[in-house]
């Protein structure tokens, strides 16, 4: 059975890597931006769409503002890639956000921050795969019908592979990431050219439609609320900027240069992208409503409701076929490209939340095992659970995609601010030390971007939480404290256990054990009891004696008759079960010596049953386990397993323990060939 595990382990992930190798797992630039970049570039698929769907509650008229709530996401866009860029040279170990707000603000910031990228981290997979099974939904029946167990499987096959490392994961979504770059930047060139050189007039499938106003009448207040709403959801295009400044340690050296490089190549590329899909959008005249009101409040040139039959084309896909006609090969890469990309975006989740956990776990704030790399250099503990957690959301949210993204970039806004301001006390820190004048113009420079990127996305987050806080951001408002407060208990546990396992300078001599009394359970006379009581004796206590329980009379006078007929060198005691329990009395006689002596260490030999079948578990050592589980918080007890091998166990024997520490990283030993074996005299 061990032997099938390890072999579907390796199919999967790949052969285990020596821990030197690590360097080549290290990305260059063209392979670190659709690592780290996909994220930020998918959300040209549904953040411009987002932006007229919340407008069209007020009717199409409200499309006019589309172009200056679009203005304004792309001048925060660009203030958060410039500061971060600071970031990035002042922070390169990877703590990203979380690191800076530590440092600059405090404990308690730091792991505000690091709560909200975490929540944020699971909610960019989750909303990523569910808008993917949207597009692959449209047109595939099945996969609409099964969306939540599809979004599933998915998150499934992104988790393998990642888990075969940075390298291969970051090589097998490179091509599709690049595809979609490609195939979204040629469509608004072709699409530009048409308009403003040949003239053309581009038509999308819906221009001719309109869409019932579900507020009417709206008052000054009203609407400035519904054009924040619109820009809050346009701001989903800002998500994944932090996971490169937390993924730095994974780029090649110059590690900071190389992540500002690509942190500038993906803003500029995102910009364009966003900007160019809802200006075409706009031109071409797509009319977009929400989800749940498609049916009756988008209506037809002749005035009929769409009905419940109809499928809104997302955005891309309408402006595609404008501008290559429906059903084209242009339009058919498109939209493949699209749905793709989308669910590779979450590889960026997958990049950054698995480092953020392993500094966090360094920093104990999170179980240790989230700090230990896996077979293939990844952090594996991390990828894991991230992928449980967004399993979870798409199964309980039903992997749709509105009620999802009413959860989604108050997390990554929280780290945004907290991380700015950090940087701002950051600067002004190195600037009371600082005397070159040329490398106080450039802290005074980054000082002043991080301080306009401060105030930009704290005025983005209260917009977020006033917009979206009654409509399911207030989940993520709980889950964040719930976070913060699981990972101050983690480490408060830590630091107890570490105060409590400190090794004193001086040494109490009167703390040391006077004497080992130590006791042999016996339930009958066979090999494990002899050779439990031949190793007791082996270790030469202060007191050794040979404890049973005699549940049977019988049984029990038989023991001491065959006992004293082989004389044993042992003393036997036979203790007393009225009610026929056999843990109790035994923990009462260990509590009655401790008692008597309680300078004195008593340790309890037991015999145990070492088996080959999982099935042989489940018959032998249940009385062993539960006693020594018992015993173990007993102070002063010291339980000794004392192991008897069953031919069974021998089929285990020869072969290498494949989930000891280290093991799966070992390379396996290869006998040399026959006619190379050196033969000894």
């Amino acid at each position: 059975m061990a032997k099938v595990t390890d072999l579907v382990k390796r199919v999967l992930v790949g052969r285990a890597l020596r821990s030197g190798q690590l360097h080549e797992q290290l990305l260059p630039k063209r392979i670190a931006l659709p690592v780290f970049a996909s994220d930020a570039l998918s959300s040209v698929a549904y953040a411009p769409q987002e932006i007229l769907v919340i407008l069209s509650l007020a009717g199409v008229s409200f499309y006019s503002y589309s172009p200056w709530v679009a203005l304004a996401v792309v001048v925060v866009m660009l203030t958060v890639v410039a500061s971060y860029r600071q970031n990035v040279h002042a922070y390169p170990s990877g703590g990203g956000d979380y690191e800076v707000a530590t440092t600059n603000l405090g404990k308690n910031a730091g792991l505000t921050v690091a709560s909200a990228l975490m929540v944020d981290y699971v909610l960019t997979v989750a909303v990523s795969v569910a808008n993917g099974v949207d597009y692959v939904g449209a047109t595939i029946p099945f996969v609409g019908e099964h969306k939540p167990a599809v979004a599933i499987v998915i998150v499934v096959l992104l988790t393998v592979v990642n888990l075969r490392g940075l390298r291969e994961s970051g090589a097998a979504f490179a091509i599709p990431t690049y595809a979609f770059m490609a195939a979204v930047l040629l469509l608004i060139a072709w699409g530009g050219f048409r308009l403003l050189v040949l003239g053309d007039e581009l038509r999308a499938p819906s221009a001719g439609f309109t869409v019932d106003a579900e507020m009417t009448n709206l008052t000054s207040f009203a609407a400035a609320f519904l054009i924040l709403r619109a820009f809050s959801s346009g701001c989903a295009a800002l998500t994944g900027v932090e996971a490169i400044s937390n993924g730095v340690p994974a780029f090649r050296k110059p590690k900071s240069r190389n992540a500002a490089t690509t942190l500038l190549m993906m803003g500029l590329v995102a910009i364009v992208m966003f900007s160019g899909i809802i200006a075409l959008g706009l031109a071409s005249g797509v009319k977009v409503a929400e989800p749940s009101v498609v049916a009756t409040d988008l209506h037809r040139a002749d005035g009929q409701p769409v009905g419940p039959g109809y499928y809104q084309q997302p955005i891309i896909s309408q402006v595609a076929d404008a501008v290559f006609g429906g059903g084209s090969l242009p339009f058919i890469v498109i939209s493949a490209v699209t749905a793709l990309i989308l669910f590779l975006a979450a590889n960026t989740a997958f990049n950054g939340f698995p480092v953020l956990g392993s500094i966090l776990a360094q920093d104990r704030y999170l179980p240790r095992q989230l700090h230990t790399r896996g077979d293939r250099l990844a952090f594996s503990n991390g990828i894991v659970i991230l992928a449980l957690g967004a399993c979870l959301l798409l199964w309980g949210f039903q992997a749709d995609v509105s009620r999802l993204l009413n959860l989604y970039i108050v997390g990554v806004f929280v780290s945004f601010t907290l991380s700015q301001t950090g940087m701002v006390i950051h600067w002004t820190r190195h600037l009371k030390t600082e005397t070159d004048p040329r490398t106080r113009h450039q802290m005074q420079r980054s000082r002043v971007i991080n301080f306009f990127g401060g105030i930009m996305t704290g005025l983005v987050l209260v917009v977020v939480l006033l917009t979206k806080f009654m409509v399911g951001a207030w989940i993520v408002c709980f889950a964040m404290p719930v976070l913060f407060l699981m990972m101050k208990g983690i480490r408060r546990h830590y630091d107890n256990v570490a105060a409590e396992l400190e090794v004193n300078e001086e040494i109490d001599e009167s703390m040391l054990p006077a004497r080992n009394h130590a006791i042999v359970l016996v339930s009958k006379i066979h090999k494990p009891t002899l050779r439990a009581l031949a190793y007791a004796r082996a270790t030469r206590p202060s007191t050794l004696e040979a404890v049973t329980v005699g549940v049977e009379g019988i049984e029990a006078r038989q023991l001491q008759e065959e006992w004293e007929r082989r004389g044993i060198p042992v003393p036997l005691k036979m203790l007393d079960s009225p009610y026929r329990e056999i843990t109790q009395p035994i923990l009462d006689y260990v509590k009655t010596l401790r008692r008597r002596s309680p300078r004195d260490v008593v340790t309890v030999f037991i015999p145990e049953y070492v088996v080959g079948h999982w099935w042989e578990h489940l018959l032998h050592n249940q009385s062993a386990l539960r006693l020594k589980a018992r015993l173990l918080f007993k102070p002063g007890v010291m339980v000794t397993s004392v192991p008897w091998q069953l031919h069974s166990s021998l089929r285990l024997g020869k072969r290498p323990e494949p989930f000891a520490p280290g093991a799966s990283r070992r390379p396996r030993q290869q006998r040399p060939p026959k006619d190379r074996e050196v033969k000894t005299p």
